[in-house]
């Protein structure tokens, strides 16, 4: 067994300093952060060489960073500053990311003959077409996984041997868990019994504004509760 950080030595070591965007130790757990570019090159290095040994990945998912961090609600009907999200960031849990980029790729990685995890996080470059190399060719378990972050967040792994959905109906419209799909969806699915098959149909749920009831500051009662407490 090794522990963190020597982990993070042994990272350096194999991979070049050009190639690391970014590489902490976060609650015991290691993060590495490489641009999509050289994904493939880095996901080689980690699998093959003895010294890191991450021959099995356990999970591989997307991530939609839209309005990450912020911690009031954006509403129609009220202002950021009556409702909040019912959590008050302090300084030293709030997330320090790039903006910039909206789409990023979550895997996580396990050596069986050092007993270590490692989380690499790859950032996609395009918002509006967000790619990134697929590694299913390093670790096969990253087949179905990619598809499903395709399927969910539209994200496009490039050399896939069959990237197509695998949750969602393949006539679906969107991807589901973006931060900008609607929660009533695109269209309705229902069984027509005239034409025996199932068709789909515009929504029929109005849109509505989701405003949580959560009241950070009620300035209504905060005159008499100082006025309590002066008493």
């Amino acid at each position: 067994m090794i522990l963190t950080d020597e982990l993070i030595e042994r990272i350096k070591t194999h991979i070049g300093k050009e190639d690391i965007q970014s590489l902490n130790d976060e609650l015991g757990e290691v993060t590495l952060e490489v641009k999509a570019l050289d994904w493939l090159k880095v996901a080689g290095i980690l699998h093959d060489v003895p010294e890191l040994a991450f021959h099995q990945l356990s999970d591989l998912c997307g991530v939609d960073y839209q309005a990450y961090g912020k911690d009031q609600w954006e509403t129609n009907e009220a202002t950021g500053d009556g409702f909040s999200r019912g959590v008050e960031l302090s300084q030293h849990n709030k997330a320090n990311w790039d903006p910039s980029f909206r789409f990023a790729v979550v895997c996580h990685l396990i050596s069986i003959e050092h007993n270590i995890r490692l989380r690499v996080r790859i950032y996609a470059e395009e918002e509006a077409v967000p790619r990134i190399p697929s590694c299913a060719g390093v670790w096969s378990a990253a087949n179905w996984y990619e598809r499903e972050a395709f399927d969910l967040y539209g994200i496009l792994f490039e050399n896939h041997p069959d990237l197509r959905r695998i949750l969602t109906d393949y006539g679906f419209m969107g991807h589901p868990f973006r931060k900008d799909f609607p929660v009533e969806g695109e269209v309705e699915m229902r069984f027509d019994k005239a034409a025996g098959r199932c068709v789909y149909e515009p929504v029929s749920i109005t849109p509505r504004t989701l405003v949580p009831k959560v009241i950070r500051d009620d300035l209504r009662y905060s005159d008499s509760a100082e006025a309590k407490r002066e008493g």
